[in-house]
Order: structure tokens, then sequence, then C-alpha cells
């Protein structure tokens, strides 16, 4: 017996130190059987939680991946507010820009903001960070739609919108 639970163990911590290494090589995340292709400059990361998909890091700033399925995570609209309230500042402050495209069969919406970002957890308790920046995208086709975040200080985030950009139309 404790021969098979010592095996198990080894096979866990294998198991364990691949999906590490996996994490660590990712360049592209797959989501609704679409690949997006990722810059080298952004370090992948475990997702914080089971609702994201990919996770990635550029300095301080955070990448996350969202989706849920089709019919599910709500429409672009409702999306775009609930992040642009995710800042201190009221809407009506933060130079944001939204632009909506259509590209083949799908759409994809992005947005971008500055100002003081409320960092948190939806429901705990939130930091404000000044001088963040966030740009989004919420690509939607027929699997339903992927949601791609990325917050940090406005310098970081500036610099990789382009890089983010290139990876939001990658799994069209």
């Amino acid at each position: 017996m404790i021969k098979i639970i010592k095996l198990f163990g080894l096979l866990l911590a294998f198991g364990f130190l691949q999906n590490i290494n996996a994490i660590a090589d990712s360049k592209t995340f797959v989501v609704a059987q679409r690949t997006f292709q990722v810059p080298e400059t952004w370090k992948a990361e475990q997702p914080s939680s089971k609702m994201r998909k990919a996770q990635y890091k550029f300095g301080k700033t955070e990448i996350v991946v969202f989706y849920f399925g089709a019919g599910s995570g709500g429409s672009a609209d409702a999306n775009v507010s609930r992040w642009l309230g995710q800042f201190k500042e009221p809407k009506e402050e933060l130079s944001s820009k939204v632009e909506k495209k259509k590209i083949k069969s799908d759409t994809i919406t992005t947005v971008s903001a500055k100002g003081t970002y409320m960092s948190g957890s939806p429901f705990g308790e939130k930091t404000p960070m000044p001088n963040y920046a966030m740009r989004g995208a919420i690509i939607e086709f027929k699997g339903g739609p992927v949601f791609i975040k990325m917050t940090g200080p406005i310098d970081e985030v500036t610099k990789s919108a382009a890089d983010f950009d290139k990876t939001a139309r990658s799994g069209l």
C-alpha cells in the first residue's frame, strides 16, 4: 500500500512539473477551438481562478482570458460597462475609447481606459491602483464570446497595446 501511495505521489509531482513547464513555455492559448498567439514578452502563469482560461504577466501588467461558452458571459456592451466601472473615476473622466469591428464573421469590441483601477476580486476588498490603464477585447463568434483583459501601469499597457491587439485578432 505504501508503494502505491509513493508511486501515486511521484506521478502527481511529475504531472504537476510537466504542467508548470507547459505554462512557462506557452506562447499560445486555445479557447473554444481557436488558437491565439501570445508575444514573447508575456510570461505565462497558472490561472488564479477556474474562471480564467489563461493568464499572463508583462512586468506589473496582468493579462487574463475568460471564456464561459455559447450564450454565456453577457453582452459586449454590458462587459465594457462593467470593466469601465472597475475604475474609481466616473466613466466620463477615464479617457476611454470603445471600438467595434466586424472581422470575417466575428465581431471584436476593444476598450481602453486610464485612471485609478480598483484591483481585487469582484466581491472582495479593492485596492486603488493610480495611473493604471486597461485594454480589453471581447471577441464574439458562434462558439460564444472570448474576453481578454489587460490591466497595469499606464506605460506598460501602452507599450504592450499593439501586442495585445495582435493577440486578440490572432484567433479570428
